[in-house]
């Protein structure tokens, strides 16, 4: 019987972009829920084997702008109360902290580029030690504070909390090994195009980049996860 993964979409270009074939190669059923279609709060937060919360360009303090997000920390906290397993990326990982106690807050720099992780000794001796040596893209002007009883796996300069873990079940990270750094950066640059210009960063630069660095950060980004997705425990 395959094993079924839900992946909360809260913008339609990101997805789980270069993972959805490792999740299928490791016998995943995905099913995508996408704010403003379905109805979130009506989601079983223990229905699937891996429950994935995607990126997005809101706070998880905009609660009255955005009540989805009250939903959706709802969710979490019934599953990681259960120690099911869970993935963030981005927001995702905001979310999966705050739901945890931890605090999120704009750090007062867009993190938006391409660049190296600095991997903590708890990140080198689990699945992110494929990601070291590799710019990854990073996408964030909010930073997470590491919740209580997780470690902390990766920093940068301008982000001291670039991931975390919680035993082999909750990974939430900062950054973006998901995304298709080749063919599916387009839509991030159009999806984004005003926060690009906001933050005074040229595309060109982004696409330049995406190019040079896409075949290494996809191969490693796939390792990774098929080797985190082998340690789950059920």
């Amino acid at each position: 019987m395959s094993k079924t993964v839900d992946a909360i979409r809260h913008i339609h270009f990101e997805d789980l972009g270069i993972f959805e074939a490792v999740l299928t190669a490791a016998g995943y059923e995905i099913h995508y829920y996408d704010l403003g279609v379905h109805d979130i709060a009506a989601l079983d937060p223990m229905r699937a084997d891996l429950l994935v919360v995607l990126g997005g360009p809101v706070g998880v303090y905009e609660t009255q702008s955005y009540p989805f997000l009250v939903a959706e920390r709802q969710i979490l906290a019934a599953r990681l109360a259960a120690h099911r397993p869970t993935l963030g990326l981005c927001l995702g990982a905001q979310q999966i902290a705050a739901a945890l106690g931890a605090g999120v807050a704009p750090s007062g720099i867009k993190e938006i580029g391409f660049s190296e992780l600095t991997l903590t000794e708890a990140g080198r001796a689990g699945p992110l030690r494929h990601l070291e040596g590799v710019p990854v893209l990073h996408w964030h002007g909010d930073a997470f504070q590491i919740p209580e009883g997780a470690v902390n796996l990766a920093t940068t300069p301008l982000c001291a909390t670039q991931g975390f873990a919680i035993g082999r079940n909750i990974l939430g990270l900062q950054f973006h090994p998901e995304v298709d750094a080749g063919a599916g950066i387009e839509r991030w640059l159009i999806g984004h195009a005003s926060e690009i210009a906001a933050a005074g960063i040229d595309p060109c630069a982004l696409r330049t980049d995406a190019a040079r660095f896409g075949p290494a950060l996809r191969d490693a980004a796939c390792r990774m996860l098929a080797d985190w997705l082998r340690e789950l425990a059920p």
